[in-house]
């Protein structure tokens, strides 16, 4: 057993027993404890719920989830949590050993959203967020499972997602007019890893390639795949990369030196400050078909 792991197992019976002795949530006095594995599912229950729940994410904002390695507190917030949303799809894969603790109040947002298979290995791509369309879905497994828990305000939770829903469809409908600005032929996307292939699926864009052929940032391409992707850039004559704000972009910087390409930073796993330009779920939709549109047309 990892070091890590063996630290968890002795943290997680202390992290029980504080959550039983806690007051029961959702009293007159006390807001429904919620835990959200990322930013941007803790900004949709946010959405969601209001000021009638206490919302706290694992990753913090500007981190590779892909890379992150939870902390005792986190099991402890875990343990105490009345509810905890995560994505699925293998995202919070190293938060796995803890989430198998707290089973019966995990609540996996993507269910019912048709995965994408990973173009480049096993498994299913677990971006499904740059598909706004797949966050309406979020929003009904959101709603139903607060509803369950705090019946009370089932009603409100109910119009706050439908109301939710109709911005997400308004976004949508945005998103497509001003995509529509780009010509066919350009439609095409370098990224940093394979995080837009929802978004692309949805909005008719090809992928070329990806500057890590994978899901995880964790993976290392290999000379021969940055060299057969520079050539594929200057082939087809592709006008950017897009790299996401948590990542380390020296890779990128790299073949963007190489090829003569521009570097377009956009927001792929994280949301910016709460007074940056996409501090919101709907706000980083916003920013990065601005920066996509911008940089392609």
């Amino acid at each position: 057993m990892p070091a890590a792991q063996f630290v968890f197992r002795l943290v997680l019976p202390f992290a029980s027993l504080l959550a039983a002795c806690a007051p029961v949530a959702n009293s007159d006095s006390e807001k429904m404890s919620v835990v959200a594995s990322t930013q941007i599912i803790g900004d949709v229950v946010n959405a969601i719920a209001g000021d009638l729940v206490d919302v706290v994410y694992l990753i913090p904002p500007g981190t590779d989830p892909h890379a992150f390695e939870p902390t005792p507190q986190d099991a402890v917030r875990l343990a105490e949590a009345d509810l905890v949303f995560i994505n699925g799809f293998g995202l919070e894969q190293t938060l796995q050993y803890l989430l198998d603790e707290q089973n019966t109040k995990v609540v996996t947002v993507s269910d019912g959203i048709q995965p994408l298979a990973l173009q480049e290995e096993q498994g299913m791509d677990p971006h499904v967020w740059m598909n706004p369309l797949n966050v309406k879905i979020w929003a009904d497994n959101i709603a139903q499972a607060l509803r369950q828990a705090d019946r009370p305000n089932a009603v409100t939770y109910g119009a706050n997602a439908q109301a939710y829903k109709t911005e997400i469809g308004a976004l949508d409908a945005w998103a497509v007019e001003q995509i529509d600005q780009i010509q066919a032929e350009d439609r095409v996307l370098v990224t940093d890893h394979e995080s837009f292939d929802y978004f692309a699926a949805h909005y008719g864009f090809e992928i070329i390639g990806a500057i890590i052929p994978g899901y995880s940032t964790l993976d290392e391409p290999s000379a021969g795949d940055l060299a057969d992707l520079e050539t594929s850039i200057q082939q087809i004559g592709v006008k950017a990369i897009f790299v996401g704000m948590s990542l380390n972009p020296s890779l990128a910087k790299q073949v963007a030196e190489d090829t003569g390409v521009q570097l377009i930073p956009v927001y792929t796993e994280t949301l910016s400050s709460a007074n940056g330009p996409a501090s919101t779920y709907l706000e980083m939709i916003r920013f990065d078909v601005e920066a996509i549109v911008a940089a392609l047309k």
